[in-house]
């Protein structure tokens, strides 16, 4: 299932939107993964009001065994946890207009959509939780906030986030330096791309771009050290940022260009340099990973419909001679696996030349790497299938 019903086994009534056709959108601004979710609503003219999340997350945790950011409420009490099954539920309803028409950018678009929940976590996360001195106040105000004004708590978050979470994902004092290379590496070629082009294939957001307002909008488009990078080293960037959240295509710096995809399945050069960049750190760490979660798999052999946990066992990769150890985790190949099967059904020279591109760009690798387990949805979670 999609979507669950507030109402199947009632926790409390569902807060109503002012608007009665909106949906209600349970996040809030710093949240990491809402920026895809968010996004897409506002591009696509889906009306929603953002709430604040509590206790609402807490009752839908102990109502499903999940409770996270995003999640949207619909007027008759319908339940989407997610920002991929939100982005996906409206792509479906409406046509897929982030989806390219070409075999290509279609490919290209759904890696992007992967590489930005997946491929910048450790930078969004270094850089939140690094900088103490420069961003204390920013950061806390947030998380108290979320905490419904409880200071103690959010500082309580805070440095289990920082100290618990954040390693899991890559982030200690040993990975700083690299971490901050790479993505400065990053900001540089996505900035050379910006400049030709307001979005990643053209004159309209494909769900590459969405999936990579993850990471750019709630955390490193917002936490004042990042913040100030994209201002300073990447302002095409800082503008991409503001133009995924306005409603207008809001490409006045792009004279005469039309708000469509590229013609002829066209992929810039510049994005491929973007995505060579990308394997740098996210091919190594997708082939450990995909080791890890196998041996996982073989020593936990989790029941057929069990909840698919955000982490499953350890791996360590090395990038430019710096060792980054990691907790796998498995939603990365759930994201993968729809670029692998877009491929496998593409025909002659579109298949070709789609292999050809991610050749290109040292993702091939990427194709291979399938788990021993498939990971489905049920009932709003990712669960483990046969």
């Amino acid at each position: 299932m999609l979507f669950m019903s507030w109402f199947d086994d009632p926790i409390g009534p569902a807060m109503k939107p002012d608007n009665p056709e909106a949906v209600l959108l349970y996040s809030v601004a710093q949240s990491l993964f809402t920026g895809r979710a968010r996004s897409y609503l506002i591009k696509q003219g889906i009306p929603y009001e953002e709430r604040a999340p509590q206790p609402y997350l807490y009752q839908l945790g102990k109502k499903i065994g999940r409770g996270s950011m995003p999640t949207i409420v619909f007027p008759d009490g319908r339940i989407i946890r997610d920002g991929v099954a939100i982005v996906d539920f409206f792509e479906e309803r409406s046509g897929h207009p982030a989806k390219p028409p070409g075999p290509c950018q279609h490919i290209v678009s759904l890696l992007f959509d992967a590489l930005g929940a997946e491929g910048l976590s450790r930078p969004a996360m270094h850089y939140r939780f690094n900088f103490d001195e420069e961003q204390h106040d920013f950061i806390l105000y947030h998380f108290t906030s979320q905490m419904n004004g409880d200071e103690e708590l959010a500082k309580k978050v805070i440095a289990h986030v920082s100290t618990d979470v954040a390693p899991r994902w890559g982030v200690r004092p040993s990975t700083h330096a690299i971490t901050e290379k790479l993505y400065e590496g990053f900001v540089e070629k996505f900035n050379a791309h910006l400049t030709q082009y307001p979005y990643l294939l053209g004159g309209k957001p494909c769900l590459g771009d969405f999936g990579l307002m993850c990471p750019l909008y709630g955390h490193l488009g917002r936490d004042p050290v990042p913040h100030r990078l994209l201002q300073m080293r990447g302002p095409w960037v800082h503008r991409w940022v503001e133009r995924m959240n306005r409603p207008e295509p809001d490409t006045g710096e792009y004279i005469n260009l039309p708000h469509s995809f590229l013609q002829d399945d066209e992929v810039p050069k510049t994005i491929i340099e973007l995505l060579t960049h990308f394997a740098l750190d996210f091919v190594p760490e997708t082939i450990a990973s995909h080791s890890g979660i196998n041996r996982w798999l073989e020593e936990n052999k989790p029941a057929i419909g069990t909840q698919c946990e955000r982490y499953a066992g350890e791996a360590e990769f090395d990038v430019e001679g710096t060792a980054i150890h990691v907790c796998p985790q498995p939603f990365r190949f759930y994201l993968l696996e729809r670029v692998q099967s877009a491929i496998q059904v593409l025909k002659g020279s579109d298949q070709a030349d789609a292999l050809a591109l991610l050749d290109t760009c040292n993702m091939t690798a990427v194709l291979d790497l399938k788990l021993d387990r498939k990971i489905g949805r049920a009932n709003n979670l990712e669960v483990w299938l046969d």
